[in-house]
């Protein structure tokens, strides 16, 4: 197969994990007969630096020209710590999104056994986790209508929502519910808000399609508690934008470790495939950043152009990294000595050996 991919290592140690990322890629390549051809641009602080705004037209480009979107971290302290910043890092992963259309965020959320001892909830409670979330990334607050008075002493945010924007990633998570165990759970608000009620409803009528799948309901107070009490409960999790931002960075304690975890962001025409953590400033250049979450966003990126057999040796080369204890200080303090790059060879090898 050939695939042209658009590589964003963005800022802090999106360029030191997404490197690692790369020489995965290219040893799968060789050893599946891939044609993979990259193309590197900016996003985020670094393009701001170079080149005034932080989504450039050129980068746009190089994603639209792209089958699939390989994408580092965004963000710099110097704009995190002044609010009042009119350009922002972020507003050029916002626009991206937004201008490829990439309404479905992924984030699978998985206990791996030999990292059970690194999460803050018990053992016992988190063991066997394994859950898909599918949350809504183009409409809602983030989206909706901003306003702020002359005076400074009185703001709003619009969260709206249409019977489209819920269909279509409602179907996605469905599907996926379909080919898992069978069972998908709606986060919302729905005792309260009106946009809830909509999802509810739409929801609801989607369901009809897929009797096999048990669909259940949970408000998002309730679910931000369960799924820390409860997380082995859940199979597929859908939401709206601003509740998935929250569930899903909350049950990325479960992995033990924020570097472990990958995601995906698709649309109609396009994906992006990104490590779910930030940009991680105070780790950069120090080679300790975690690169298996971005290793397992290529696993996601093969997977969504069925190319299974590849993303499931990548995740089984990711296995042995972590039983081999090859992993970096954030899942042990002990293994100083084990850099980003060391992690990312132990796995590249591993690959390579695989008959």
């Amino acid at each position: 197969m050939t695939l042209n991919i658009a590589v964003l290592p963005g800022d802090g140690v999106g360029p030191e994990v997404i490197a690692q990322a790369l020489k995965v890629m290219k040893v799968i390549s060789i050893k599946f007969n891939h044609n993979l051809n990259f193309s590197f641009a900016n996003l985020g602080a670094i393009a701001i630096k170079k080149e005034g705004v932080p989504l450039p037209n050129n980068t746009l480009k190089i994603c639209k020209n792209s089958d699939a979107i390989l994408f580092g971290a965004i963000g710099d302290p110097k704009y995190d710590n002044n609010p009042t910043k009119k350009i922002r890092p972020e507003q050029g992963l916002l626009e991206l999104r937004k201008q490829l259309n990439l309404f479905a965020n992924i984030r699978p959320v998985k206990a791996y056994e030999t990292t059970l001892k690194n999460s803050p909830l018990k053992k016992k409670v988190i063991c066997g986790t394994d859950i898909l979330i599918y949350r809504e990334l183009t409409g809602g607050l983030y989206f909706g209508e901003k306003k702020v008075t002359n005076d400074g002493n009185y703001a709003s945010d619009l969260c709206s929502y249409g019977r489209q924007d819920i269909e279509r990633i409602s179907e996605l998570a469905f599907k996926a519910a379909k080919n898992r165990n069978n069972k998908l759970t709606l986060i919302d608000k729905a005792n309260v808000l009106e946009t809830s009620r909509l999802w509810r409803k739409v929801v609801k009528e989607i369901s009809n399609k897929y009797p096999e799948v048990k669909l259940d309901f949970l408000f998002v107070d309730n679910a931000a508690m369960q799924i820390v009490q409860n997380p082995k409960q859940f199979d597929v999790i859908l939401t709206e934008n601003l509740f998935g931002d929250i569930i899903s960075d909350e049950a990325s304690v479960i992995a033990g470790s924020i570097g472990l975890l990958a995601s995906a962001s698709v649309g109609d025409k396009h994906a992006l495939f990104e490590p779910i953590h930030g940009s991680y400033p105070q780790a950069t250049g120090k080679g300790i950043a975690n690169p298996i979450a971005s290793i397992l966003s290529v696993a996601m990126l093969f997977e969504h152009f069925s190319l299974s057999e590849e993303a499931a040796i990548i995740k089984e080369a990711v296995d042995a990294s972590l039983k081999s204890g090859i992993t970096t200080p954030d899942l042990n303090n002990k293994s100083s000595n084990i850099t980003t790059e060391k992690v990312g060879s132990f796995i590249i090898d591993y690959i390579d050996k695989i008959d």
